[in-house]
């Protein structure tokens, strides 16, 4: 039997529990926790900036709602994960104090929360904004909590590769919101976050490696080897240096962007190649660490020049592409 096969002959017992749970005595703090926050925070980030370089003006009002409506579809794919993953957070160490496993909230609860949180964003989304932002929305939530939770991620070790198309999506649905439509710019956004997501969390998973074995994820350094996935880090990020300057090269982003995009990219590849040549777990959380500082800064310059009107400053032959 396959490592990924006895994962998921594993979980079956905790989710036959959820018709007979008794309710729980969880506070509100817990139901907060279960919609992953920090992860929340930033998919209401990367949707902002697709809200702010989309054309036109929106009203804030219906801005505000549809990033409202983006953080709360976040959040119930972030407890769909966790009512999923419950079985493999209870055995990792910086997871088994997680609400379902820790037993404050029931799988049922957790899963009924999520359901709910995830038709309310879809539909009010809808109706209030328009149906392209709310079906993307709905595929946002259905890649993270069916594809990536249920299956990629404990079949593959490319499990974050593609999986990390779930993370890149918001910028897209906060350009939808704004325009009814996508455009280059969004994808470009899209991409940056696709290429970045890679590196970002095979870091994680390096000095983590112990606990995905223990809880049988086939994550890449458990099936591949650490040295195989201290090369995919250092591939990714020498792949996401020149992706993430699209926007300059094309001409949507100006001067400070490219420069803050070229130079935190060949931070990131620095990173990577120290962590590449000097394994450790000090290296792999600063590589970890940094990544999300690149792409906080990298979206905030973004949205930061389109604000005050300072994107003119592109690459002028990638004006026909803007």
């Amino acid at each position: 039997m396959s490592l990924a096969r006895e994962t998921a002959a594993g979980t079956a017992p905790l989710r036959s529990e959820i018709a007979y749970a008794e309710p729980s005595m969880a506070g509100a703090s817990d139901y907060l926790a279960l919609m992953k926050p920090r992860v929340m925070s930033l998919v209401v980030f990367t949707a902002l900036a697709g809200l702010v370089l989309a054309p036109g003006h929106m009203h804030p009002v219906l801005a505000f709602f549809s990033l409202v409506c983006i953080a709360v579809g976040a959040g119930a794919a972030g407890v769909l994960n966790m009512w999923y993953d419950a079985d493999i957070d209870a055995v990792m160490a910086r997871t088994m104090d997680r609400p379902i496993p820790a037993g404050r909230v029931k799988p049922g609860e957790a899963l009924a929360f999520g359901m709910v949180l995830a038709g309310f964003s879809v539909v009010f989304l809808g109706l209030m904004i328009n149906l392209l932002a709310a079906g993307l929305l709905a595929f946002t939530i259905f890649f993270y909590a069916v594809v990536y939770t249920m299956l990629l991620k404990r079949w593959t070790p490319q499990n974050i590769v593609i999986g990390g198309a779930a993370g890149a999506f918001p910028p897209m649905i906060g350009w939808a919101a704004a325009t009814g439509g996508i455009g280059l710019e969004a994808i470009l956004l899209f991409l940056i976050i696709f290429f970045w997501t890679p590196p970002h969390f095979w870091a994680l998973s390096l000095y983590s490696v112990e606990e995905y074995r223990r809880a049988r994820v086939p994550m890449l350094p458990v099936v591949s080897g650490v040295e195989e996935t201290r090369r995919q880090i250092l591939l990714y990020s020498v792949l996401l240096t020149p992706i993430g300057a699209l926007p300059w090269a094309l001409g949507t982003a100006g001067l400070i962007y490219g420069a803050t995009a070229i130079a935190g990219g060949a931070l990131m590849v620095a990173l990577a190649f120290r962590l590449y040549r000097s394994p450790g777990k000090r290296a792999a959380k600063q590589m970890f660490g940094f990544s999300i500082v690149y792409l906080f800064v990298l979206f905030a310059v973004l949205q930061a020049e389109r604000v005050l009107g300072l994107q003119q400053f592109g690459l002028p032959f990638g004006r026909v592409f803007a």
